[in-house]
């Protein structure tokens, strides 16, 4: 048998963001862990146990989502429906890390698609993907079977929506190694929305 460690990046990816990390909280609670809040006021949480370790903020940085804000753009640092975030769950059987950065712009969406479709070609053949969700569709996950291992897990990129909608999605590299920029152009067509996205997840063996 197998389970899943799934990621679904929907309408709202810091509502699922919480949702995990609390599941992964409550679990370790229970076990008797002790959890530290390590800056109130940036909401970062970690905890560190012999069973794994959690990480939880808004903390992006740059250097580790791989990919660089598009000049003159506006990081978003209070819209709840698109926080930024910074979630790392590690333990011996799985590992996941996500990054999630939102930005205003005020240029049209096609200046930005042109500026990232070049700053991804270095993670290899960029796909891209139209929707109609904000942010577009992240899926990814990890197979573990009872023995720890893990199967399945360099599965190519899809576009998971029907391919139709304003906003357009560039994809590179595999379910488990992935970056996503997803860009949606502004109300009245001025100026514009975009995400970027980095996940990467492992099963017992391989590191993040």
């Amino acid at each position: 048998m197998s389970s899943n460690t799934l990621i679904s990046r929907k309408n709202n990816l810091g509502l699922a963001v919480l949702r995990l990390a609390l599941a992964m909280v409550l679990v370790f609670s229970a076990a008797g862990v002790s959890a530290q809040s390590t800056d109130d006021s940036d909401k970062n949480f970690d905890l560190k146990s012999t069973l794994g370790d959690v990480h939880v903020g808004s903390d992006v940085d740059l250097r580790e989502l791989g990919l660089p804000a598009y000049p003159g753009a506006r990081l978003r640092t209070h819209d709840e429906d698109r926080s930024n975030a910074n979630l790392a769950l590690f333990t011996s059987a799985f590992g996941v890390k996500l990054l999630v950065a939102h930005y205003d712009s005020d240029d049209d969406a096609g200046k930005i698609v042109a500026f990232y479709r070049g700053k991804l070609k270095k993670y290899g053949k960029v796909l891209e993907c139209h929707s109609s969700r904000h942010g577009g569709d992240v899926h990814s996950g990890v197979n573990i079977d009872e023995n720890g291992e893990s199967s399945n897990r360099s599965k190519e990129l899809k576009c998971e929506s029907d391919n139709t909608g304003n906003v357009i999605e560039l994809k590179v590299g595999t379910e488990d190694n992935q970056h996503v920029v997803a860009v949606e152009p502004g109300e009245k067509g001025k100026g514009s929305t975009f995400e970027m996205v980095y996940v990467h997840t492992r099963g017992k063996q391989g590191e993040i």
